[in-house]
Parts: C-alpha cells; sequence; structure tokens
C-alpha cells in the first residue's frame, strides 16, 4: 500500500494524533515516547544525545502549542509530508511544522518531522 493514493481527509486523519503526540512529548521533554512512532530508519539517523540537548534547551521545542493548522499536503514517491501551522505558548509568531508520513511494515511511521 503506497501512504500517496490516501485522501487527504485519510491522511490528516492519520496526521494529526501523530503530530499531536509529537507536540506533547516534546513540551514534556520524553524523548523516547516522542520518538515511538518514528520509521526504524529515522530511529537510527537521531541522536539520542542531541535530541536530548535540544529538549533541555529549547524554549520553542518545550513550549509547543497545540493551536495548530493543516496547510497542506504534498505527494512524494512513497510518502506524504504534512505542513503544519505551528505557534508557542511562550514565543509570539508562528512556525511551519513539516511531518512526513510513509508505511513500514504495513504500519505508518514518521520518517520525518521538523519546525521552522
Amino acid at each position: 500500500m503506497n501512504i500517496i493514493e490516501k485522501t487527504d481527509d485519510e491522511i490528516l486523519a492519520m496526521a494529526k494524533p501523530l503530530w499531536r503526540d509529537l507536540v506533547k512529548y516534546s513540551n514534556e521533554g520524553k524523548y523516547g515516547e516522542f520518538a515511538r512512532n518514528f520509521s526504524s530508519s529515522l530511529a537510527r539517523a537521531i541522536d539520542q544525545v542531541v535530541a536530548g540537548h535540544q529538549f533541555a534547551n529549547s524554549e520553542l521545542a518545550r513550549n509547543l502549542s497545540e493551536d495548530i493548522d493543516s496547510l497542506g499536503i504534498i505527494r512524494r514517491g512513497e510518502h506524504v509530508t504534512v505542513l503544519y501551522r505551528q505557534r508557542s505558548t511562550k514565543k509570539p509568531g508562528e512556525w511551519l511544522g513539516r511531518l512526513v508520513l510513509g508505511y513500514e511494515d504495513g504500519t505508518v511511521r514518521i520518517f520525518g518531522a521538523s519546525i521552522f
């Protein structure tokens, strides 16, 4: 099954709880929970020491608002990228959230996630 064949509504229904969990566990600084839906390749690529440092020292990463807006979906290859308008509870302004999803062993997994 290829995720790009899903409708926008189906993709957003899958993405929303994954993004919500990333926000929650980033705010709580719980890297293990934050990474639980990562693809195996993403989990291997992320240095836990660097991620832990980010959680400890980034005001943005520890103060993400649950108030988000989906901006769109980009389909490419075997992955989709869901774009979000992300806000902070402490810093004024808006950020672009990026969530890359695909299937791994029949399960939807996170292949990339970032906030710009």
